[in-house]
């Protein structure tokens, strides 16, 4: 045998290892280790996950599949009841088997951590000192968003603040007011933190820093964004009740948010104001957060506004934003439950302090159906989607399955959560890994949905 032809064998050897290597290691990117079971991974989180406002796309979609889709005939179970979350309307933020969420202590607000397992808290960080009295409606509102081995969350009173993810230590604090010239809505701040790359968004509302892009890590300024809209309708220039979104209409990628004047786009590279839209401002609250669809967006208000599509489009090396249509708040306006966006329908509960169920194509405007009934609760409805099926949490406390299809309302069975507070239930409803969390002030419900 020739020395020429063992080394040829030699490197034929390398190469199918080394190609056989490569795929090993594909076959089992998403794979836990330790119990060899497929983990499927969204955004570089497991899919059981939802790790801020929203979801992890902020759309309020559920990635959960195989849930049940008839109520009448078997009623979600109750697994749980935690206490001691604290007063308030937020959300939760759910991450390897752990629950996040902030409320209204007897010392300030806190962000607390929960088990997901069995409600029972883990720990629990004070960021705020002051106790919310904010025109009747006092609590924290803020959903705490979770990046890596950090949570950042915002208190209605204004404090920004990273904890580490284990054991809630305090990394670093900012004020909206002390060091923007933050100025809030009535009823305090509400937004949920956007955390994009190695920054944090945050909306303060100061005449000179509207929108803010922080170090993730640190908490220092990258810039601030001065914003102008044109118009009368508002309350005042700055902050609204609304969470920031991402959009990269006509390749640029901005970041769009509801403020008190309207709803605008800053440049993220800079935080450069882009466009504005004063048409859904009202004097009281802006509080939905958009929907965008490419170089779309979506937006509505209560308080007997309405909504509007705007397509954002090109202007010199800016954006500019372009009213598609408006439609009025008889036809439709959401209050403050938030919209679903699905194959190009948007759901809604619509009606100022009403969940009538409404189901609107987005491109045309045209109402495809609208339910005349609120459903089985009363009130405004806090919505999300998970397995094609809408879930209505009424402020009353009644929570629905609704089938998420243009053809028909398709009411799919309703319940009574075990505890109500008898206090507005405006925390929305998060399904993930199988689980509904709702939570009710200072208690939270974990059900069964599986089907």
């Amino acid at each position: 045998m020739s020395r020429t032809f063992i080394l040829y064998m030699t490197r034929v050897w390398i190469v199918l290892f080394v190609a056989l290597f490569a795929a090993a290691i594909r076959c089992g990117a998403g794979t836990n280790a330790a119990s060899g079971a497929d983990v499927p991974v969204r955004g570089g989180k497991a899919a059981n996950d939802w790790p801020q406002w929203r979801g992890p796309d902020r759309n309020g979609i559920s990635s959960d599949t195989g849930l049940l889709k008839d109520w009448e005939a078997k009623t979600p179970k109750l697994l749980w009841t935690g206490t001691g979350v604290g007063e308030g309307f937020a959300s939760v933020a759910v991450v390897d088997g752990r629950i996040y969420t902030t409320g209204t202590m007897a010392g300030g607000q806190a962000v607390t951590c929960v088990s997901a397992a069995d409600g029972k808290t883990i720990w629990q960080t004070k960021i705020s000192s002051e106790v919310p009295r904010d025109g009747g409606y006092p609590g924290c509102r803020c959903t705490p968003s979770i990046d890596g081995d950090r949570v950042y969350a915002i208190s209605s009173d204004g404090k920004i603040a990273c904890l580490k993810l284990a054991g809630g230590g305090l990394v670093w604090s900012r004020d909206f007011k002390a060091d923007w010239g933050g100025r809030a809505p009535n009823w305090g701040f509400s937004e949920s933190p956007l955390v994009d790359g190695d920054r944090v968004l945050c909306t303060p509302g100061g005449p000179e820093a509207m929108v803010v892009a922080l170090n993730k890590m640190t908490g220092k300024d990258i810039w601030r964004a001065k914003t102008q809209i044109a118009g009368e309708k508002g309350r005042g220039e700055g902050a609204g009740y609304s969470s920031i979104v991402i959009s990269n209409a006509c390749g640029i990628k901005q970041y769009v948010q509801l403020v008190s004047r309207g709803v605008i786009g800053v440049r993220a590279s800079d935080g450069e104001f882009l466009w504005g839209y004063n048409g859904v401002a009202n004097q009281t609250a802006n509080i939905p957060t958009p929907l965008i669809s490419g170089d779309y967006v979506f937006t509505s208000t209560g308080y007997g506004t309405g909504s509007a599509l705007l397509k954002l489009v090109k202007k010199g090396r800016g954006v500019d934003c372009e009213e598609q249509y408006f439609l009025n708040g008889n036809t439709a306006q959401n209050h403050h439950g938030q919209m679903i966006l699905k194959d190009g329908h948007v759901y809604m509960g619509h009606g100022h302090k009403n969940g009538y169920p409404m189901c609107i194509e987005m491109e045309s405007g045209k109402i495809v159906w609208s339910s005349k009934q609120r459903g089985p609760g009363s009130a405004s409805a806090a919505i999300t989607l998970a397995d094609d099926h809408l879930v209505f949490r009424y402020e009353s406390g009644e929570v629905a399955l609704i089938e998420a299809t243009p053809q028909e309302y398709r009411l799919k069975g309703s319940f009574q959560p075990d505890y109500v507070s008898g206090k507005p239930a405006w925390s929305h409803p998060v399904i993930i890994g199988g689980k509904m969390y709702l939570r009710d002030q200072d208690k939270l419900m974990c059900y069964d949905v599986r089907g």
